[in-house]
């Protein structure tokens, strides 16, 4: 039975420092809704098999081993008092293959890529221990934070649609579960049928996996994408931690040079860029939900945000790099479980118990056979489906961070620059504009139109 807290205070958690360590069933509840979804969103997790074989030239059997090891790592976040999904740093996958893929495959490769692992593990290090993590985000200026939210959406989406984009491949698939996910978590109507409906309450509380199911349909009647098999026998994959240390790890291939520490330093500084965008929305996200729920008070620290982060990069670093990187929000299902969890108390107990839930549970099910060889086939759809929903989350809550006309024409240009050039120049568009427009760093109260 797990513990239960006061009435608008913290769930329950051992402390330890910045971290307050919270385990399943003792500090929350297990949430059966998010155990569901997580059941068939595990797609979009082993869908870095495939980049991982590409980049890496691993066998399948490996690479799903990373995966599974990648997995044990997400649960740090609601381990250590961080209440969001995290994910990769999705955004900065082409950014990051581009630059590994500049060396000729082999231990180079690898090693280019655990240096630049490393040193993006340091920058979260350095901003979570020193506290800028924090400071910075509540320094930047609103239109800048919804610029970055706003052109990572339309990356995200553009990228989709784009002319080799997995939208563009599994048209039906991807679109037709891109309705149902939008209709499911952000339809008006929707939610009114939800309060009328028992049925459609209970469809609701699955976030996207309805979706997904629709894709696992859709794509197999459409003949984009093949039939989902089931593999009976074993149960559990054991991860070939004997492979991936002889093939990956620094500590049998050797440690990147010098050179190849500064050559990732420029790439490095644009991950976390892109990066910083995740974790803008993460405290908007959390902190809407906090407004709402009023039972339970959230602790959202940007800096144990990095410091999870930090962990999550070095340490797979130095056993297996991994390209996806070890990002702070999966905003598509942080936005289902945030969304479920406004409904009450009675819909969700503690944020704790929808994050947790999810996130153990897409761990558990990356390493079973049965489900990782279900979901294989739509892989590519199901992220898909992922990030067309984040897209829509990031715009929504960027155009709501800004109040007026001057800072919707920030914003809008900045994201247009940020889609379209990268971070680094989104990034750079959006402070020279702003002290042009403003004359200073600051959120303004007001602006007077001329």
């Amino acid at each position: 039975m797990a513990m239960k807290r006061k009435e608008g205070g913290e769930q329950p958690y051992i402390p330890a420092g910045i971290f307050k360590i919270r385990i399943p069933f003792i500090h929350y509840r297990w949430e059966i809704s998010e155990c569901l979804q997580a059941i068939l969103m595990c797609a979009t997790c082993l869908g870095a098999i495939p980049v991982l074989e590409e980049v890496f030239g691993v066998p399948y059997e490996v690479a799903w081993s990373m995966v599974i090891i990648n997995g044990f790592f997400y649960n740090m976040h609601s381990l250590l008092g961080d209440p969001v999904v995290p994910g990769w740093i999705t955004p900065a996958m082409p950014l990051v293959t581009a630059f590994v893929t500049l060396t000729e495959q082999g231990p180079a490769r690898v090693q280019s890529m655990i240096a630049l692992q490393l040193l993006i593990g340091l920058i979260f290090l350095f901003m979570g221990i020193t506290g800028l993590a924090s400071k910075l985000i509540g320094a930047i200026p609103n239109a800048i934070k919804a610029g970055i939210l706003i052109g990572a959406g339309v990356s995200a989406v553009s990228t989709e649609f784009g002319a080799s984009g997995r939208a563009t491949l599994y048209p039906k698939t991807v679109l037709i579960g891109s309705v149902v996910a939008y209709f499911l978590l952000f339809s008006v109507l929707f939610k009114r049928m939800k309060h009328k409906s028992k049925l459609w309450y209970m469809v609701g509380n699955f976030g996207m996996l309805p979706a997904i199911i629709v894709a696992v349909i859709i794509g197999p009647l459409s003949g984009e994408l093949p039939a989902p098999p089931l593999v009976l026998g074993s149960i559990f994959k054991i991860p070939e931690f004997g492979a991936i240390m002889s093939t990956l790890s620094p500590f049998s291939i050797g440690f990147p040079s010098v050179s190849q520490f500064i050559a990732a330093i420029p790439t490095a500084i644009a991950v976390y860029i892109i990066a910083f965008g995740d974790f803008v929305s993460s405290v908007e996200m959390i902190n809407t939900a906090d407004e709402i729920r009023t039972d339970e008070k959230i602790d959202m620290n940007a800096n144990r945000s990095n410091l999870c982060c930090a962990i999550r990069n070095i340490v797979q670093a130095l056993i297996c790099p991994y390209p996806p990187l070890c990002g702070p929000l999966w905003a598509a299902v942080t936005a289902a479980v945030a969304e479920r969890y406004k409904d009450g108390r009675k819909s969700m107990d503690s944020i704790f118990s929808g994050v947790g839930t999810f996130r153990w549970m897409t761990f558990l099910c990356v390493a079973l056979v049965p489900v990782a060889s279900f979901v294989q086939p739509i892989l590519p759809a199901a992220l898909s489906c992922t990030l067309i929903v984040q897209g829509f989350v990031c715009a929504q809550i960027g155009i709501g961070m800004v109040h007026d006309s001057a800072e919707y024409g920030l914003a809008g240009v900045m994201a247009a620059v940020l889609a379209t050039k990268g971070a680094a120049w989104g990034l750079a568009v959006g402070i020279i504009l702003y002290l042009l427009v403003f004359g200073n760093f600051k959120n303004p109260e007001t602006v007077k139109e001329a």
